[in-house]
């Protein structure tokens, strides 16, 4: 699609705010009202809009979709769309432990069970370690307050946290970020640990790698929508 428009501004609504593109206001691709909860939300939107070139590019676009999936994808079906983030949390990533090679073994130790504390003590939440590939249920309790946390999230975090806990696949990591405790750079080295230790060992596969640029990408513009409804 060429750019239709000169300038992208934010404009301000009786609920929120919004952008217009010379005057016309942004509509999501359902054609709802683009209402948004933070001025912050609505100056990173403009200035995706705003540098574009005379083609744009929708994958630099981020945030804009983020927010238009929250209103769009989420809203109609909130708790919903909560539950289907919070069910991985039934095979959290950080709690399947390799039982081999010993260095990764250690290595999965030092970096996933301080998170493992962490979620103890922010929300009292006690996960199973497993050893293997066997599925092993997690404590009922565990499952019942990490949905619950993320049913008390609104639809535009839900939207940003969507991408975090599906490329990381871990409901922890989703938690962590949305708490402000863990930053995206460190959601992805968490979130592939297994990936990136096999490729220190046995070096990168170019066509994995731009996979992974993609997804990194991804998962820290969700970060950043995060930060921008503080």
């Amino acid at each position: 699609m060429k750019r239709f428009w000169t300038t992208a501004a934010v404009t301000e609504a009786e609920s929120g705010w919004g952008v217009a593109l010379d005057g016309k206001p942004l509509r999501t691709p359902a054609r709802a009202a683009l209402t948004l909860p933070t001025e912050a939300l609505a100056h990173a939107i403009a200035a995706e809009w705003n540098a574009q070139g005379e083609l744009v590019n929708p994958r630099s676009l981020a945030v804009t979709g983020l927010a238009n999936a929250a209103i769009d994808r989420v809203a109609p079906e909130a708790a919903a769309f909560a539950d289907g983030l919070a069910v991985f949390a039934e095979n959290e990533l950080l709690a399947y432990r390799a039982d081999y090679p010993p260095p990764l073994v250690a290595h999965q130790a030092a970096q996933w069970d301080p998170w493992l504390a962490w979620a103890r003590q922010r929300y009292d939440i006690v996960f199973t370690t497993v050893t293997g590939i066997i599925h092993r249920p997690q404590p009922p309790a565990t499952l019942a307050r990490i949905t619950a946390a993320y049913r008390a999230f609104d639809m535009f975090r839900l939207a940003a946290l969507n991408p975090v806990v599906t490329i990381s696949g871990s409901a922890l990591i989703g938690l962590a970020v949305a708490d402000g405790a863990m930053d995206a750079a460190t959601a992805w080295t968490i979130g592939h640990l297994d990936e990136l230790w096999q490729a220190e060992q046995w070096g990168k596969d170019p066509l994995a790698e731009a996979g992974h640029a993609e997804r990194q990408a991804d998962l820290g513009a969700a970060v950043v929508m995060l930060a921008l409804l503080a």
